[in-house]
């Protein structure tokens, strides 16, 4: 990971080899021995890990390797800090400093105190280098690419910008100490006597730096520039933290003039302080000085010899040159450390959790990147850094990052970067990384940020010393830098939106407008922000200041969700009869009764209990409704206040003598008045505090007020108020409910309320429900998912709709999974990417005669109605997809992605490893595949992971079961009713490591297989597909039934740059048969996933007898004139497709369709291409006309895209295209349109049919003229390469010439009947031809 993981290599579970920078030179005799002992003495306080210490020494006594040489080795594994923002580089040299104490401490006292400052006899020299306008650069990657792909370019950019930077610094003698998001500290060591030659040796690097890597061109347009500074002088490193978690920082003098020197610079110059000038040597710079600063420009030096070069290096330090980077490398050697405990335990406390966890597991670096949403929180503390002292310094940053740990912790926060310079000392703060993600993160977030401006500000003395930002959005999370200095960071456009906000909003908590509104707080809790210009943000959006809690909040809110009069509640039918019930037995018998509604976030609890309040309501009754929210839970006596507060009328008092007057009216006889002053805190009111209050004692008053607040709830909810509806009363706080359980015991009330399954609130009320003497008065009911049928009512509810096409209607059944608001963001996601296309079904409408009308028609021709009176008219608007967009390729909504993640991160880092390599595979996959895919030293846990994950119900096992037969039509599904559980076994002890060998699992959620595949950089990401599709290529072909070869005869051969390799036609071996085995099973439950999920819609909305009249109204001729050709086409590939049960159904959809996938992911359209018209051939050859017009539009799009790059597509396939929608024309009866493609496919064959008669008579008498022994001789003569690509030719004029044969002999006319003979000719001699090319092929075997 850092400083010098990759020279001693992985960390192995025989021994966790921790690697250090060393010190100077080779190590004299006894240092090792004496850095362990070191090591042993200071982390045997470590024991205690609650318990927090400070160190400060030195920089250059802390790399010496002498005393505090084990600080080094944990700073130095500590390289992966906060990138989000510019490249930054500062240089530190040694140089003499005066007035240092040369007394020495013992080993063990550095962890004995909580501060402890050292002096050193040597002194220092920095240096400081950025990357100018990088915040603006980030908004153009942002602009141009988008949110997700735009933050992986950004991070792939500045992680090649670094590589390149970062090793000239190594290979200058160099070493990086920490990066600083548009910074990274560098250190130059050298004895005094050295100092000048030393400074020369930078300045020779910085020029260099700055002549290669100066300004670099991206491919957005926008230019990286590089700024530098140097400065010499003392620094200090500050050690602090607590038994969790630790961290270091740079100060002191030269640390300040080096941000000076920097700030000075502009893009491509370099800066010398003041320091770095007096002691350089000056007789080789040419210098420029700056109005009013004593720092200097260097406009040019006279450089460095190669001796001299060589020699200020072997001065800086010397080493073995194994160690050295390849050539003039400088770099300092690595120590090796055994895999002693209390050395793992000490180093990995400056190493993040997330990073720990997977080098624990051996993942490799390359896999600890991802792209995620996470909340950012930057604070600033505006200390005087010129002012303040070492000691105090180190007193400010303890007591910061022990109270930052306090706050966060419980909020699963972390600590990402600390630093002290840039933008003085901050801090970065990041929630929602890998296991550490919780619901509602960006709430958390900005609880913590208020939490933490209001201690800090207690702490340093007013709100202006501390300023908080928050902002959410996708970053990149992982590993940045040189392959030999890395970071673990977070990279992205909100990371610097957070930087820049932190710095122009002091003395608050602002935050952006994702921030606002994923924490789902009432407008209340925030203020707009006025706007203000921000260097590098053009449009940062509305900006609001978070203030916590405020008099509304206080009391709370009713019920948000609103109901339409227009649109009923779908699919809770059930839940409404049990109130209505239950209302009923409460008005006339005066049973009370509490109906708890427990469901998962998404489910319609929300909009339940609004449907429920208004029957409430128009049933006469008074309804009291509030809604709790998370931050509820965190305060005390919140929810019992919100309750009587609203059930009191206190929410509509303005003023503090209206809701006296109000408690007085409606609280008399109820509580005694010296008591009315206990309800001061609670609802913000004056009562003067009586005698008898005040002469309480603590636990008496305590008491009391316990007493009080019951009689005021049994007050506020009894039987004349009504009706109580509660939302999310999983967040009623443990206070309110020590006070409102033994009332809701006893008081005779009605009470609506939702819960969320995983709280202790939802607990306490199923056990209660459970409880014989309580089951009488509780009813807690669990809210199903909708039925299929209930999502199609309410997509064309919410579209305005009468129907939909199938294709929607899968798509949303499949990935909502029944769950009301993931429908809904699905939904608004499509049409906010306009994916939707609503139109006007006319019955009996004949449209053009073209492609697009066939496809339209197809789309069309059975659509799913909401009910059947919207099905009976003959017009009525239908929601279709766009015919240019394949809904496969849609991206994730990132309220689910969020959803999904926080799922994820519940597992272990290898679980979701396996997780996130199955994605890249899709939702059904072999195990085969896996394995290929997975790092080598994870395969052999791969079965025992994937039982794990299917304990956790993540996974499913599939077995084979029998497949109702496909049908050419994919609105008919298959022929036997299966539910959600059909197909799906279980893990069972029973099964053999053998079995899992060929076993195909799937995911059980499609959301969370989404959200998996979309937390990989693109590099990665690319990768992964290259290994599916040459894994899957070995399965490219026919089945045995079907006697092998390609779907489009020949097709490997007639383009060879599409398709390595040879043939496939051969017999595999018993490794491929039961890979082969294993993805006939994944692709018959692929079908039926793609076929099953609208069966279920028809049946549940009980239409089946109108969807089919429907059917055939249109799709019903779309199929009877496929008929005509159905044996058309079993001429052509030899046998009748139907008449077998031939296994190429499932591997079209196993193979071939992810194959097409695969090379799109891989932005390899020649490829890609290949395998659409490879699916679209094998759909036709298993009698599925549907779907292969579906994939050749989906080919269509993609020609369409690179129709204006040369040689992308071989004009070979071209023809096959027109080929294959001739074909499908043909089999759905648009006989003009299947002559006019079967002829253009003809022409770019180099076969050309004639229009007339006449050409037709002429064209006649040549072919008669044709000679075979010619053509024998030519196919004899070629080279086989050249002779099977002829093939490939030949074969596909045959089967063109066939169907326009087969077409024109329908006309039954004379011309018909001409053209029909003339192409009888034309196929009879290309198949004489064909024959001739076979054999001669054969011969050359």
């Amino acid at each position: 990971m850092a400083a010098g993981c990759a020279a001693a290599g992985e960390r192995t579970s025989a021994s966790k080899q921790l690697c250090v920078p060393a010190a100077d030179g080779p190590w004299e005799r006894g240092k090792q021995l004496q850095i362990q002992q070191q090591v042993a003495a200071r982390a045997s306080l470590r024991r205690c890990p609650q318990r927090s210490g400070v160190a400060l020494l030195p920089l250059s006594q802390w790399l010496s390797g002498k005393e505090g040489a084990w600080v080094a080795v944990a700073a130095a594994q500590q390289a992966m800090t906060y990138g989000g923002c510019h490249c930054q580089v500062i240089v530190t040299t040694p140089v003499r400093a005066e007035g240092q104490s040369s007394r020495a401490e013992a080993p063990g006292s550095l962890c004995n105190s909580h501060c402890a400052v050292r002096s050193s006899s040597s002194s220092q020299l920095g240096r400081a280098a950025f990357c100018s306008d990088f915040t603006a650069l980030t908004e153009k990657f942002i602009q141009s690419s988008g949110t997700d792909r735009g933050t992986d370019e950004l991070a792939q950019t500045l992680s090649r910008f670094l590589r390149d930077i970062l090793e000239e610094m190594l290979t200058f003698g160099g070493d990086i100490l920490k990066f600083a998001g548009d910074a990274v500290l560098v250190l130059w060591r050298a004895p005094h006597q050295e100092l000048a030659k030393t400074i020369t040796l930078v300045l020779q690097c910085s020029w260099q730096i700055q002549k290669k890597y100066g300004s670099r061109d991206t491919p957005v347009g926008q230019k990286v520039q590089l700024k530098i500074g140097i400065s010499a002088g003392p620094m200090n490193v500050v050690f602090f933290g607590d038994g969790r978690r630790r961290h270091f920082c740079i100060c002191d003098r030269a640390l300040n003039e080096v941000c000076e020197a920097q700030e000075l610079a502009n893009a491509g110059e370099v800066i010398l302080s003041a320091t770095s000038w007096e002691l350089c040597e000056r007789h080789r710079l040419r210098i420029k000085h700056l109005a009013g600063k004593r720092a200097v420009k260097v406009t040019g030096m006279d450089q460095m010899s190669w001796s001299e070069c060589q020699d200020a290096l072997r001065k800086l330090v010397q080493h073995p040159v194994s160690h050295r980077l390849e050539g003039e490398g400088a770099m300092r050697p690595a120590l090796v450390l055994s895999n002693r405990p209390k050395v793992v335990e000490v180093l990995g406390k400056y190493i993040p959790e997330t990073a720990l966890m997977k080098l624990d597991d051996r993942l490799p670096l390359d896999f600890f990147s991802e792209l995620r949403p996470v909340t950012s929180l930057f604070i600033q503390l505006q200390l005087a850094t010129d002012f303040i002292s070492t000691a105090e310094l180190c007193t400010v940053l303890l007591n910061a990052s022990r109270m930052l740990l306090e706050i966060l912790c419980p909020h699963k926060g972390k600590i990402n970067k600390v630093l002290l310079f840039d933008k003085g000392c901050s801090f970065l703060c990041v929630f929602g990384l890998t296991g550490e993600k919780l619901p509602y993160k960006s709430l958390h977030a900005l609880q913590s940020a208020i939490q933490i401006l209001n201690s800090f500000s207690t702490m340093f003395g007013g709100k202006k010393a501390v300023s908080v930002a928050v902002t959410s959005g996708m970053v990149f999370y992982g590993v940045n830098g040189h392959p030999l200095r890395r970071e673990y960071t977070v990279i992205g456009q909100k990371v610097n939106l957070a930087a820049r906000m932190m710095m122009h909003y002091p003395g608050l908590v602002s935050c952006d407008a994702a921030t606002y509104a994923a924490s789902r707080l009432p407008p209340y809790y925030f203020k707009e922000l006025p706007e203000r210009n921000m260097k590098g943000i053009s449009h940062p959006g509305t900006l609001y200041q978070y203030v916590g809690i405020t008099k509304e909040s206080i009391f709370g809110m009713g019920l948000t969700k609103e109901r339409s009069e227009y649109a009923p509640l779908l699919g809770r039918e059930k839940e409404i009869d049990l109130f209505v019930s239950c209302l009923k037995a409460y008005k006339e018998l005066g049973q009370r009764h509490i109906l708890a509604f427990e469901g998962m976030m998404g489910s319609g609890k929300s909009h339940l209990l609004t449907e429920l309040a208004y029957l409430g309501q128009a049933a006469g009754h008074r309804v009291v409704a509030v809604e709790l929210l998370e931050v509820n839970v965190r305060q005390s006596f919140s929810a019992i206040r919100t309750l009587m507060a609203r059930a009191l009328g206190l929410q509509d008092c303005e003023l503090c003598s209206d809701k006296e007057r109000m408690l007085q009216t409606k609280l008399r006889g109820t509580i005694e008045e010296s008591s009315y002053c206990l309800l001061n805190d609670i609802f913000l009111v004056e009562f003067p505090v009586s005698d008898k209050v005040r002469d309480m004692g603590e636990p008496q008053r305590k008491k009391e007020l316990h007493s009080t607040w019951a009689k005021v709830l049994e007050k506020a909810i009894g039987g004349e108020f009504g009706i109580f509806v509660i939302d999310n009363a999983h967040f009623i706080d443990p206070a309110s409910w020590s006070i409102m359980s033994p009332v809701l015991r006893n008081v005779s009330l009605f009470m609506v309320m939702s819960l969320a399954p995983g709280y202790a609130r939802t607990e306490s009320f199923c056990k209660a429900a459970a409880d014989e003497t309580m089951s009488h008065n509780i009813t807690y009911l669990h809210l199903d998912k909708l039925k299929p049928s209930a999502v199609v009512q309410k997509v064309c509810q919410d579209l305005g709709v009468v129907s939909i096409s199938r294709d929607l209607a899968r798509f949303l059944i499949q990935r909502s999974s029944g769950i009301p608001y993931y429908c809904e963001e699905l939904l608004r996601c499509l049409r906010r990417s306009d994916m939707l296309l609503s139109c006007t079904r006319r019955r009996g409408e004949k449209g053009e005669d073209n492609w697009e009308s066939l496809t339209a028609s197809a789309v069309e021709a059975s659509p799913l109605a909401a009910s059947s009176s919207s099905s009976a008219g003959d017009d009525g608007r239908v929601c279709i997809i766009r015919p240019d967009v394949n809904l496969e390729n849609a991206v994730l909504p990132v309220t689910l992605k969020e959803i999904a993640l926080a799922e994820l991160d519940r597992l272990k880092p290898l679980k979701q490893m396996v997780l996130k390599h199955a994605a890249v595979i899709g939702p059904v996959f072999t195990t085969q595949l896996l394995s290929h895919i997975l790092p080598a030293g994870i395969r052999h846990k791969m079965n025992c992971l994937l039982d794990m994950l299917v304990r956790d119900n993540i996974l499913k096992w599939l077995k084979n079961t029998e497949v109702p037969e496909d049908v050419q039509d994919p609105t008919k599904g298959p022929a036997t009713s299966l539910r959600a559980e059909s197909g799906v076994e279980r893990s069972s002890p029973s099964k053999t490591t053998a079995e899992r060998q060929s076993g195909v699992l799937a995911f059980c959620v499609l959301p969370l297989q989404e959200a998996a595949y979309q937390l990989w950089p693109e590099r990665q990401r690319v990768a992964l597909h290259h290994k599916c599709a040459a894994f899957l290529e070995r399965h490219v072909h026919k089945c045995k039934s079907c006697s092998q070869g390609d779907f489009v005869a020949f097709h490997r051969f007639a383009v060879t740059s599409t398709q390595d390799g040879g043939s496939c036609q051969g017999p595999a071996d018993q490794g491929d048969s039961r890979s082969w085995e294993a993805l006939v099973l994944a692709g018959e439950q692929m079908r039926r996933d793609r076929t099953h999920a609208t069966e279920d819609a028809e049946d549940d909305l009980q239409q089946q007898q109108a969807f089919m009249e429907e059917d055939f109204g249109v799709a019903g001729r779309f199929l009877a004139k496929s008929e005509e050709t159905t044996e058309l086409s079993s001429k052509s590939d030899g046998k009748h497709s139907g008449a077998c049960s031939c296994e190429c159904k499932a591997i079209v959809e196993s193979v071939l369709v992810p194959l097409a996938r695969h090379y799109l992911a891989m932005g390899d359209a020649a490829r890609a291409f290949y395998y659409l018209l490879e699916c679209a051939a094998a759909y036709l050859h298993v009698s599925n006309s549907y779907m292969a017009l579906v994939k050749l539009n989906e080919a269509e799009v993609l020609r369409n895209s690179v129709e204006k790059k040369a040689n992308v597509i071989a004009c070979f396939e071209e023809a096959v295209f027109f080929s294959l929608k001739g074909e499908v024309c043909c089999r759905t009866g648009r006989m003009k349109l299947a002559k006019k493609m079967i002829r253009e496919a003809l022409s770019l064959l180099k076969r050309q049919f004639p229009r007339t008669c006449i050409g037709a008579l002429v064209k006649s008498q040549v072919e008669k003229l044709q000679c075979a022994a010619y053509v024998a001789r030519r196919a004899a003569s070629l080279p086989q390469e050249t002779r099977r690509k002829r093939l490939a030719w030949l074969l596909q004029q045959s089967r063109c010439l066939s169907l326009l044969e087969h077409l024109f002999s329908l006309e039954g006319t004379s011309s018909g009947q001409t053209f029909s003979r003339l192409a009888a000719r034309m196929k009879a001699n290309t198949d004489r031809a064909a024959d001739s090319y076979r054999a001669a092929d054969s011969r050359h075997r």
